[in-house]
This record gives structure tokens, C-alpha cells and sequence, in this order.
């Protein structure tokens, strides 16, 4: 239903990730996708899969309960704002997550920012972005799928928490996302009381989903555990969703189709086309 991942490609030199989304502001890969809003129309995927992780599921569970899509309304939108800005971030991480934590249902104890964790978290949004990007945007080749990687790994790192989690290129990425889905993920009271929340949002940009995209959106693993089984018809309806939104994107205005942070960065790149018209 979704797009898969791509094949193994030479990874870019994680050297060069410091200075990538500097030099090259208007065409980075991160900006231009990260703060559309197709993006956030997929996070039913991301979401689906932090709620079957104990820790996470907990936490919400604990602190936003019924009111799910409202917390990741602004927790979200903080995560996205902080791809559109190179100063350190580590002072609003702590902000939003520095209270957070707490024992699980088996009794262990967690913290937002333990670093296993909180990459955890970012690594849904990683992924996430990238099967938005292929399935509601256009396909991307491997190599922009490493280049893309090797600037998610630059917004982590300016988040200030340890990277000690963060595989260092796109096909290591791969093996551990798939890893820690499947070791570490199991569905819980709080997962299962979350459940509803994910599967027929009803607030922020995802409540625009159909059902239909709400099930084709979704990990395998979130299916398999949430027992989400598809049903006749769901993957041509799904594929004709997402051409639509394909097909219609060119057509919608900025102001909707983009984050205030993302319309800032596209109109200063503008200006400085204007400005620079050899370019």
C-alpha cells in the first residue's frame, strides 16, 4: 500500500552533515518537505507506532489522554519549526520534554529524554517523512533518500540529546527501525486506549484523512498489533487518494499547502532569486 523503502545505496560522508541545510538552504531536501502538510497527513503512521512503544504510550496516555492529536498539534509543529532554524535547540527540547517520565506498565522506569528513547520517537517522524514524500510528493531515488537521511540526522543532532541511537546512514536507519519495531514494540492498556485516536483521528491535519488512508498509511507492525486488516477495494482506493493529492498539490495556495516556517523559508528563497537574478 505504501511505498517501500528504497535499495542500499553508497551513503553520503556523514562528515559533510554540518554544514548541508546551511549551504544550501533553498535546496534542501528536509525544508522543502518536512513543512508540508502532506507530511503531517501521514503521521497517523508515525503516531501508530508510538503508542505500541510501553514508554511512549504511557507517557501520552498520562498526560494528554483522549486529546492525543492536540499534544502532537504542538509538539509536532515545535519538531518541524526547529528543521527551519540552525541555532541550537536543546533549551526547547528540555522545554517540551524535560518533565515527562515515569514507569511503564512492567514496572520500568523511563524519561522523555533518555537517548534510546526520544530517537525513537524522532526515527517515526524520519521515517514517516519519507513514505509521505514517496507516496503524497513524488518518488525518490536512493540517493536523494541518503541525502535526505544525512539531514534528519543534522535536525536531530541540534536537539542537544545524545546520538548515540542514530545509525549513521539511510540502510542502517533501516535495519534498526525494523529492529526496534519488532523487538520492543507490543501493544499495552495505554497503547490500546490510544488506539481510537489513531485509526479516526479527529483533530489537527489528520482528521482530513479518509479512513481508507488512515489504514494504508500504517506500519506493518502497527497492523499487525492494532489487528487493522485491509479491506476490498482499500488498495486501489488508497493509490487514487494519493494521486489526487499528487496531482492537486501545483493548485493549492501556499498558506495551505505549507507551514508558516516553510512559506517563510520558500519566500526568502524567492527574494533571494529576485535579488540575484543570474543565479
Amino acid at each position: 500500500m505504501t511505498t517501500p523503502l528504497p535499495a542500499r545505496t553508497a551513503p553520503l560522508d556523514p562528515r559533510s552533515r554540518k554544514l548541508s541545510m546551511r549551504r544550501r538552504h533553498g535546496t534542501s531536501l528536509l525544508r522543502q518537505y518536512v513543512g508540508d502538510r502532506r507530511f503531517l497527513l501521514a503521521l497517523p503512521r508515525a503516531v501508530g507506532l508510538q503508542i505500541l512503544h510501553p514508554a511512549i504510550a504511557t507517557a501520552l496516555d498520562e498526560h494528554v489522554a483522549m486529546r492525543l492529536w492536540y499534544h502532537k498539534a504542538r509538539t509536532v509543529s515545535q519538531t518541524v519549526q526547529m528543521a527551519y532554524d540552525d541555532r541550537d535547540q536543546r533549551h526547547r527540547v528540555v522545554n517540551i520534554h524535560g518533565h515527562i517520565g515515569g514507569t511503564d506498565d512492567r514496572g520500568a522506569r523511563f524519561h522523555a529524554l533518555n537517548p534510546d528513547l526520544f530517537h525513537f520517537q524522532h526515527a517515526t517522524y524520519v521515517e514517516t517523512l519519507m513514505v509521505a514524500v514517496n507516496t503524497f510528493i513524488a518518488p525518490m531515488s536512493d540517493r536523494d533518500h541518503e541525502r535526505l537521511y544525512a539531514e534528519c540526522c543534522e535536525w536531530y543532532l541540534r536537539f542537544g540529546v545524545s546520538a548515540r541511537a542514530m545509525p549513521q546512514n539511510w540502510a542502517d536507519f533501516g535495519d534498526y527501525f525494523e529492529r526496534v519495531c519488532a523487538q520492543q514494540l507490543r501493544l499495552t492498556a495505554a497503547g490500546r486506549t490510544l488506539a481510537p485516536e489513531v485509526l479516526r483521528p479527529t483533530s489537527w491535519v489528520p482528521r482530513l484523512l479518509p479512513s481508507v488512508a488512515v489504514r494504508g498509511l500504517l506500519h506493518p507492525r502497527t497492523k499487525e498489533l492494532l489487528d487493522v486488516r485491509a479491506r476490498p477495494g482499500d488498495r486501489a482506493a488508497f493509490r487514487s487518494y494519493a494521486a489526487g493529492l499528487r496531482m492537486a498539490a501545483p493548485m493549492v495556495p501556499p498558506r495551505i499547502r505549507y507551514v508558516p516556517s516553510a512559506r517563510a523559508e520558500r519566500s526568502a528563497s524567492q527574494l533571494g532569486d529576485l535579488s540575484h537574478p543570474s543565479k
